[in-house]
């Protein structure tokens, strides 16, 4: 946890380690990125929170070094604590890499039920006779939870893969935002948080050759988002 409040990650922390999890907290933005490229006593991080507001660089400066790091690190989970939830912060989170946000104050119930529900993604098998969906030159490997385009790999976040997931197992249908939150199960907002709409914008950033004009990932304006069955 990368929190400058001291009270309030002591609280946070004590509630997790209650909850079996082990935490360690980091005062500012230089020290949670030192904590996770050397972790204490070498026992890897498996997800990190992390305040927007810090004293020496800010949250977002921080996640986007966080995805900038070498291996599988840049792929770490990055849950961003937001103050009053401002809607432009979680935006700005989400473009750069977040994979869940949570607005300050917040019930620690709450905390903990969304940290679980990432871990749980992370977590998850495909079935042994459907590691792999192919649509033309794009391949995504459930397996390896990778992404390529003629075998060049695509930056996705672990959320943002399991949304593109999502969509791919049911190419072809037009699915709203609430049923493609409830396909990767465990995110709770509201069907018309511009939070799902920034998402697929950064998985079209990465899967499209043209984001603004995209062929595999359509909007149906008023619905959803439906993932063409035959692509190029």
């Amino acid at each position: 946890m990368i929190e400058d409040d001291a009270r309030l990650a002591a609280m946070v922390r004590q509630y997790l380690e209650q909850s079996g999890f082990t935490v360690s907290v980091a005062g500012d933005g230089h020290g949670g990125l030192a904590q996770l490229t050397n972790p204490a006593k070498g026992e890897p991080v498996d997800l990190v929170i992390l305040d927007l507001m810090l004293p020496d660089i800010d949250g977002l400066e921080v996640c986007r070094r966080i995805r900038a790091l070498p291996g599988h690190l840049s792929q770490m989970p990055v849950l961003m604590l937001t103050a009053k939830g401002d809607a432009m912060d979680r935006i700005i989170g989400l473009e750069i890499g977040a994979d869940d946000y949570l607005p300050k104050p917040f019930e620690p119930r709450e905390l903990l039920a969304r940290i679980r529900a990432v871990l749980r993604r992370r977590g998850e098998s495909p079935t042994a006779e459907s590691t792999k969906l192919r649509f033309g030159a794009l391949e995504i490997d459930r397996d390896a939870r990778s992404v390529s385009i003629n075998d060049a790999p695509c930056d996705l976040t672990s959320y943002q893969f399991d949304l593109l997931v999502a969509l791919a197992e049911r190419a072809g249908r037009v699915l709203t935002r609430d049923q493609i939150m409830e396909a990767v199960r465990g995110r709770e907002l509201d069907a018309f948080d511009r939070s799902i709409d920034v998402h697929m914008g950064r998985i079209r950033a990465a899967i499209e050759a043209d984001p603004k004009t995209p062929k595999r990932i359509l909007t149906v304006r008023g619905v959803g988002y439906v993932f063409a069955r035959q692509q190029d």
